[in-house]
């Protein structure tokens, strides 16, 4: 593994066909999601990075110094190092569409990579994000789609954060979609109707 690649399942699709990255939660590894990213694009290229970051035992995408704490700096260094793994893929498999998928962690670090370098996917899906800062903003983000799932008694993930990461994301322009449940920090089964309607939405290619 070089400096600017990961460990990660991939699952072959078809050729010059979408490009689905997925991002595991804290705990999680790179096998959470391939098998419901295959199921909800079978023909997508599945990639699926592990993160580098060992919090006792767990692995993540990034340090932080307790909960909704992020070392920034750290932030910093492990999205640089995946914008080069994604623009890496990209170049590999010059992609009709890029996709992302993240929860909770996974989620955070697919949403530090849309503030910095908003071409590098078309779709993103953030489930259950938490980001506790103003981020930068990006007008680039006007060509994405992105829909954000949460739960109104997330006690990770507190509902009027999600709130204004989503005005975020609709002040940069971007197609926004919200997809709320009453519960915490798990998936709900409406979630998962939600992502799989929000790829349907858009199965073109990107131009």
């Amino acid at each position: 593994m070089t400096p600017d690649t990961y460990s990660f399942a991939e699952r072959k699709g078809a050729a010059g066909g979408a490009l689905f990255l997925t991002f595991h939660g804290t705990g999680g590894d790179e096998h959470q999601f391939t098998g419901l990213a295959a199921q909800l694009m079978p023909d997508a290229t599945i990639v699926s990075p592990r993160g580098d970051v060992s919090e006792y035992g767990a692995a993540r995408f990034f340090r932080r110094t307790g909960e909704g704490v992020y070392d920034m700096a750290d932030l910093t260094i492990r999205t640089e190092k995946m914008k080069r793994f994604v623009s890496g893929l990209k170049a590999g498999h010059s992609p009709s569409r890029v996709i992302g998928l993240g929860y909770s962690n996974g989620a955070n670090i697919l949403a530090s990579v849309l503030f910095g370098e908003a071409g590098l996917f078309d779709d993103a899906i953030l489930m259950h994000p938490l980001i506790p800062f103003e981020p930068p903003e990006n007008p680039g983000l006007a060509a994405a789609r992105i829909l954000i799932t949460a739960g109104r008694n997330d006690p990770i993930c507190p509902p009027s954060l999600t709130e204004r990461l989503g005005g975020y994301f609709r002040r940069q322009g971007a197609e926004l979609h919200l997809k709320w449940h009453d519960g915490g920090h798990g998936i709900e089964p409406g979630e998962i109707a939600a992502v799989r309607d929000f790829l349907a939405r858009n199965q073109a290619p990107a131009r």
